[in-house]
């Protein structure tokens, strides 16, 4: 499940990066909308977000951007967005709006399940699935909670604090994932910190998905759409050979 920063480095790149992760065969895409704030996320993808945002992205630029995607390829797609945005854009407007270009999940990462149960339910009306996140710190009665309230899939954090790519990845992972699995009702996607083709295939068996993203920007910065490209490649056939 790769990471795309909607407008980085620029539009043609981002949907350039799109297709090619669809071609090398991701299961669903995260395109992330750029926000100024993007407390969840570490210096690279923030610097990416700040990025796509000088050179004009926006909430309806991204949609246009999946809208483009969605007329050659039918991938599935999760938006990756904080609330701020969604917001200022119109919660009505955005969810009929992403419905229509092809949109099947929305993950907002500063509304917890629970923090604002009107807007939760106008989102889970809204024709999206809406995607909960859980972490090391969430205790396991939440995990079932969030699993009841979300669709799609949990998006579990491998660790507390933002993303980027870690130095290891925690020796509690595989004991937390079953866990987590044991509870949820939805299947559990794993991200944050995970870097390489080795990491994918070491967490690919204990989890339903596996999320990549800024070592993915990493990759679009050194070598380009190509560079990023070959990168998709081996992380794909490290998810799908070594997963369950």
């Amino acid at each position: 499940m790769p990471y795309v920063c909607a407008g980085y480095p620029d539009r043609r790149s981002s949907l350039d990066l799109l297709l090619a992760a669809s071609d090398a065969g991701a299961d669903v895409l995260e395109l992330g909308v750029p926000f100024s704030d993007p407390l969840a996320d570490g210096p690279t993808i923030q610097r990416a977000s700040f990025r796509a945002l000088e050179g004009g992205m926006t909430v309806r630029g991204a949609l246009e951007l999946l809208e483009e995607f969605r007329s050659v390829r039918e991938t599935p797609v999760v938006l990756f967005t904080y609330l701020n945005p969604i917001l200022r854009f119109g919660i009505d407007e955005f969810l009929e709006r992403a419905v229509e270009v092809g949109a099947q999940g929305l993950l907002i990462t500063d509304l917890p399940v629970g923090g604002d149960p009107e807007l939760e339910a106008t989102i889970r009306s809204g024709g999206l699935d809406p995607i909960p996140l859980a972490s090391p710190t969430t205790p396991l009665e939440r995990v079932e909670r969030l699993s009841q309230a979300g669709r799609g899939f949990l998006y579990y954090i491998s660790r507390t604090g933002v993303t980027g790519r870690g130095s290891t990845l925690s020796e509690e992972l595989e004991g937390e994932l079953a866990q987590v699995r044991r509870r949820s009702h939805l299947p559990v996607a794993v991200g944050f910190g995970i870097g390489s083709p080795e990491d994918v295939a070491r967490v690919a068996p204990w989890s339903d998905g596996v999320v990549v993203g800024s070592a993915l920007v990493e990759a679009l910065d050194k070598e380009g759409v190509e560079g990023a490209r070959s990168f998709l490649d081996r992380l794909v056939e490290a998810a799908h050979t070594s997963g369950r």
